[in-house]
């Protein structure tokens, strides 16, 4: 069980590096670009394109701060934590599948088990937050039942 709470920890710790890495790369690049950008003849192409590049680093930034928030919510979770009620960290089945409550990170395998990464403030993390086996919700439609809670 412990492992497979570490091991869901570490997906979702990974998954942060690797949309780090990316958009890091993205905000390299358009720096490069930008300062590449030699003017031309056509000065209002010019700025036009150095805007264009500008406005790509600082959505790219947002996305870094907003990735920034979601490795200090991960932080805060203790992977070997356990209990009987949903809380961050843990790992809930339902018979509509199963869910790691820690951070929004979609579908991580584990064990040859699919995981749905989701966030305590989600639709369904909110719903799952604090409950026990045998808690039954609707969602979207879909009737849910908490069958584990590790």
């Amino acid at each position: 069980m412990a492992a497979l709470k570490e091991q869901l920890y570490l997906l979702c710790s990974e998954y942060i590096s690797k949309r780090e890495a990316e958009i890091k790369k993205v905000i390299a690049d358009a720096q490069e670009a930008a300062a590449n950008d030699t003017k031309s003849s056509a000065g209002d192409k010019y700025e036009t394109g150095r805007e264009m590049m500008q406005q790509e680093i600082s959505q790219n930034q947002g996305r870094l701060n907003e990735l920034n928030k979601l490795k200090a919510t991960l932080e805060h979770i203790s992977p070997t934590q356990k209990g009987a009620v949903a809380l961050p960290g843990s790992i809930v089945y339902t018979n509509n599948g199963n869910f790691y409550i820690a951070i929004s990170a979609g579908v991580l395998k584990a064990d040859g088990t699919g995981f749905y990464a989701i966030s305590a403030a989600s639709p369904v993390g909110a719903k799952l937050m604090g409950q026990r086996v045998g808690y039954e919700f609707e969602l979207n439609g879909k009737k849910f039942v908490v069958e584990g809670v590790e």
